[in-house]
């Protein structure tokens, strides 16, 4: 019978240093003995598993990718998607998808930070039945202080505004099983947040919680500008909030402007010695007028919304198995 095989994803950027030393660890893990404490049982991935291993070049401008043809050429469970220039890394990883093979796809990255040793783990979860395995970083060595408060603060708000569930801290570590893989591949959006449609896709989820170690080699590609970038990509992908937030604050300022306005006109005619000015007044009609504008883009919002949704392409819902 064939062996299941398992596609590895790793897109790549200026990552020459890192190339070689990722393959010889994922080959150890592959093929060296698990021993158990006790009963001395001996396993390798190997004997239940075939792989192969996809590198992305995502246009870098260092001899990544010399490196990975030498690879290709000398190993043959070695293949590559090259790109005509950089498109980032979110569209690298999707190529990478597109191209694997696997009964099962792991998307991991170049620089090492995700630990090689626990692909074992989330074959595990896989075979006990999860289609999606993520893996979820509990710490990171490398790490600043201000982009750990910055992706604190960014999940909190996420997980409120998202319409679809989000674990903190969930990386692009994770395992899809070729059914995720299948459905994933018919999803249209070319501005795309790789783990934001996994999640939307939804299927059976495991987590895998790992500490990142530190970089191999070479400096992060992801400045603090990308950063931002993705994280706004992020909101206006897994969420329509910003769209509704408009018609929200206009309905608020009009639940304030309107009964003002009442007090002010009832003081006028009748003397609750309140005595508003007439700037008052003509601030209080303004107020109720810019809630009035809110809320009609607020109604437009939800024009767009529907409009966003059609144009996305998305099938209305995934099927797991029917008969």
């Amino acid at each position: 019978m064939r062996k299941p095989l398992i596609s590895i994803v790793v897109p790549v950027f200026n990552e020459e240093k890192n190339i070689s030393p990722l393959y010889g660890a994922l080959y150890r893990e592959w093929y060296m003995v698990e021993r158990s404490s006790w009963l001395y049982h001996c396993s390798r991935l190997s004997e239940g598993y075939d792989f192969e291993v996809i590198f992305v070049d995502d246009g870098s401008s260092d001899h990544s990718l010399e490196v990975i043809k030498k690879l290709s050429r000398e190993v043959d469970n070695v293949r590559y998607v090259e790109f005509s220039r950089n498109f980032g890394k979110e569209i690298a990883t999707t190529a990478g998808i597109h191209a694997c093979k696997g009964d099962a796809c792991i998307m991991m990255d170049a620089d090492l930070q995700h630990p090689v040793d626990i692909l074992r783990q989330f074959i595990t979860k896989w075979r006990e039945g999860h289609e999606v395995v993520i893996g979820v970083r509990r710490r990171s060595k490398s790490d600043s202080l201000v982009k750990k408060w910055g992706g604190e603060v960014f999940y909190r708000l996420i997980r409120v505004i998202s319409d679809v569930p989000v674990i903190p801290q969930a990386t692009d570590y994770r395992l899809l099983d070729r059914q995720v893989v299948d459905e994933f591949n018919a999803l249209p959006e070319r501005s795309r947040i790789t783990r934001g449609l996994i999640d939307w896709l939804g299927f059976k989820r495991g987590v895998i919680y790992f500490d990142a170690d530190e970089r191999a080699s070479g400096e992060a590609s992801y400045s603090v500008y990308k950063l931002i970038k993705l994280a706004v990509t992020s909101v206006i992908s897994l969420s329509l909030f910003p769209l509704r937030f408009a018609g929200f604050l206009g309905l608020l300022i009009m639940a304030v402007s309107l009964p003002m306005g009442v007090v002010m006109l009832v003081d006028r005619y009748s003397s609750l010695g309140y005595e508003f000015t007439g700037s008052a007044i003509l601030a209080n009609i303004v107020l109720f007028m810019v809630g009035i504008v809110l809320v009609c883009i607020g109604l437009l919002a939800f024009y767009i919304e529907h409009i966003y949704h059609e144009s996305q392409g998305r099938p209305m819902y995934i099927v797991r198995n029917k008969k």
